[in-house]
């Protein structure tokens, strides 16, 4: 080779600048790498020589999550037939085929449901026998009823896929739907039953497993344990999808509007029968630490208009619970292997509670340092309720975890406060007319944990906190 006339940097400059380049540890690269590692090989399962597997980790192929593709009436039967139906009609076909097409999906749930995890947890012996009846409830006797519901919509479906009439088989079958309360009362205790037994190790391994299945659509347990549930609400509004598409003079018309009256009306008692259901189950696990603080406020009480997880000025977590005539404050605690709420001051009535929504930054944290240096975040979402009764006086400056979480506490609190005094003003003139009362919460949304993670419903939350009145109340209520 022939010498270079270039002039070569000397290397131990370089050298040294990299030297000054503090090393970068191990532990955060290796996450980010098997992090990408699990990404690419989603991606590109076609160039698996690529990152070869780690030998202590389980050499699982990725799942191919089933998934439940909607279906159409126009598309699953003949298109043709299309032509000869107006817009109106074609789109009352839909309604009926998505009413069909619910029940064959809500069989395939139920019975995988039993198939997939109540009978191989009993077989392996994961739980008991008496656990799985709990938290199954009276699941398998759902399975027949809607069944008989798909099997009826079939035999009146013609062989082209239309459907002339529905409302008859609907009006005969609604009623049975009556059998759906125990089933829902019984949700609270299997919600926390599930949630406790979760802390086994095997319980948590099979269900983690399930989960990763394909066959799960990456749905818990708990997920299908709630469809129907979820199903039973949806009822009104698929009847009301019917209705909306049929012509008046359709001898459907009336059967409709009669079926929509009957699943109404079985709702609102389910919700109602749920409801105490739940009310009960939380005062049996209420902990009195003295005999002063037992309340005949709560006993007599029969609905929690709302409950969930604050934090007062000193950070300290709390579990509050609003029944129709009592703030009740208290800590979760493990008794007997139990979630339990033990008091932590004593109960308030509502009547005589006083609200206050506090600004952003207006609550002090508990310390003066703790004060001194705590950021923003952690002097937001604060509310104050106060009691005051001769000697006996309380002051808690609660904290929500976020806007909307306040908003539903100061909703929910107002609203017990104005139906109380609706009733004293009635019972103190009956005679008088009485003014328009507050309608009361759905009782989907009273029961409604208020932990529930509501960060998509941001923008409604700071409207929500510059509305004082309460028809701008009652308005945001019903958009929530």
């Amino acid at each position: 080779q022939e010498p270079s006339n270039k002039r070569v940097k000397p290397l131990s400059r370089v050298t040294s600048l990299a030297s000054l380049i503090p090393p970068v540890r191990a532990t955060p690269l290796k996450r980010f790498s098997q992090t990408l590692q699990r990404s690419i090989s989603f991606r590109s399962e076609s160039r698996p020589e690529l990152f070869s597997p780690r030998p202590w980790s389980r050499n699982v192929p990725p799942a191919n999550t089933k998934r439940r593709d909607s279906k159409l009436w126009s598309e699953t039967f003949d298109v043709c037939v299309n032509h000869m139906l107006t817009s109106k009609e074609i789109k009352r076909q839909e309604a009926i085929f998505e009413l069909s097409q619910g029940e064959e999906d809500l069989i395939e749930d139920l019975k995988l449901a039993k198939k997939a995890y109540h009978d191989p947890m009993l077989k392996l012996s994961i739980m008991t026998e008496q656990e799985l009846n709990q938290i199954f409830g009276t699941l398998d006797s759902l399975i027949p009823l809607h069944e008989d519901l798909l099997r009826r919509l079939q035999e009146v479906r013609k062989p082209d896929g239309s459907t002339d009439h529905v409302g008859h088989i609907l009006v005969g079958w609604l009623p049975c739907l009556n059998s759906y309360d125990s089933y829902c009362s019984n949700q609270v205790a299997a919600k926390a039953l599930l949630d406790h037994k979760k802390q086994d190790h095997r319980v948590q391994d099979f269900l983690q497993r399930c989960l990763e299945s394909p066959f799960s659509r990456k749905l818990d347990l708990w997920n299908f344990l709630d469809i129907p549930r979820s199903r039973l609400v949806k009822y009104p509004l698929l009847l009301r999808e019917i209705l909306r598409h049929t012509p008046n003079d359709h001898p459907d018309q009336q059967h409709l509007e009669e079926a929509i009256n009957i699943i109404q009306g079985i709702v609102a008692e389910i919700n109602i029968k749920t409801g105490e259901s739940e009310c009960q189950y939380y005062k049996e696990r209420l902990i009195y630490l003295e005999e002063g603080q037992r309340d005949s406020l709560i006993d007599n009480s029969r609905a929690v208009c709302c409950h969930g997880e604050l934090k007062n000025n000193r950070g300290v977590k709390l579990h509050v619970f609003l029944f129709e005539e009592v703030l009740v404050i208290t800590r979760a605690v493990t008794h007997n292997e139990q979630l339990c709420y033990q008091l932590y001051r004593q109960p308030i009535p509502v009547r005589e509670l006083l609200l206050e929504d506090l600004q952003d930054g207006e609550v002090r944290l508990g310390g003066s340092l703790r004060g001194a240096f705590s950021n923003n975040e952690r002097i937001k979402n604060f509310f104050r309720v106060s009691f005051k009764n001769g000697s006996q006086s309380q002051t808690h400056s609660l904290q929500a975890n976020d806007s909307f979480n306040k908003q539903q506490w100061l909703n929910c609190i107002r609203q017990a406060k104005e139906k109380l005094a609706a009733g004293t003003a009635e019972a103190r003139c009956p005679g008088c007319p009485r003014g328009e009362a507050p309608e009361r919460m759905e009782q989907s949304d009273c029961e409604s944990d208020c932990s529930m993670d509501t960060s998509e419903l941001s923008a409604d939350c700071e409207r929500m906190e510059q509305t004082n009145s309460w028809e701008s109340q009652k308005q945001i209520e019903t958009n929530v």
